[in-house]
This record gives structure tokens, sequence and C-alpha cells, in this order.
């Protein structure tokens, strides 16, 4: 089962970041880059450079589970500093 909620912890990833990566190269940025346990449960945001494609990581029971989403027009609009928490 697929969940997602406001109970999570959200990081997003402050670079730019190949949309190419996988699960293991997305973990392994995750640990490299981030110092964080990519298995903690909680889910890391990654956005390519003009913001048009976005990639969830996020570890559930059993496995992990990669959400990908394309933008036809615009982009995706970075949270203002005033309502983030966890950011890295």
């Amino acid at each position: 089962m697929f969940s997602l909620s406001s109970d999570h912890r959200y990081y997003l990833y402050q670079y730019a970041c190949d949309m190419r990566r996988n699960f293991n190269g997305l973990c392994s940025l995750i640990r490299r880059e981030l110092g964080c346990d990519p298995c903690n449960g909680s889910v890391y945001v990654f956005l390519n450079h003009r913001r048009t494609h976005m990639k969830l990581l996020h570890w559930e029971s059993g496995g992990f589970a990669l959400y990908y989403k394309r933008l036809e027009e615009g982009c995706f609009q970075l949270p203002t500093a005033r309502n983030v928490q966890g950011i890295l």
C-alpha cells in the first residue's frame, strides 16, 4: 500500500538532481550528501534543474516507493522560508 501524509518528515534536496537516478542512486545521494539514512521513513524530494520533474523517495514496510511527476506546463514552486521545517 502506498501512502504519504503530513505525518511524514519531508526533506527537499537543495540542488538540481539528475532525474535518471534510480532507487540506488538516490539512496547513495541521501547517505553521502545529506548524511541521512534513506530507510528512516522520511520522504526525500528531488527536483530537476528546471523544476519540471519531481521524484519522492520513501521507505515503506518491505521496500522503497518512488513517486515521479512531470509537469507538462509550468514548474514546481519552492516553499517559502516561513512554512518550511526540515529542509536540507
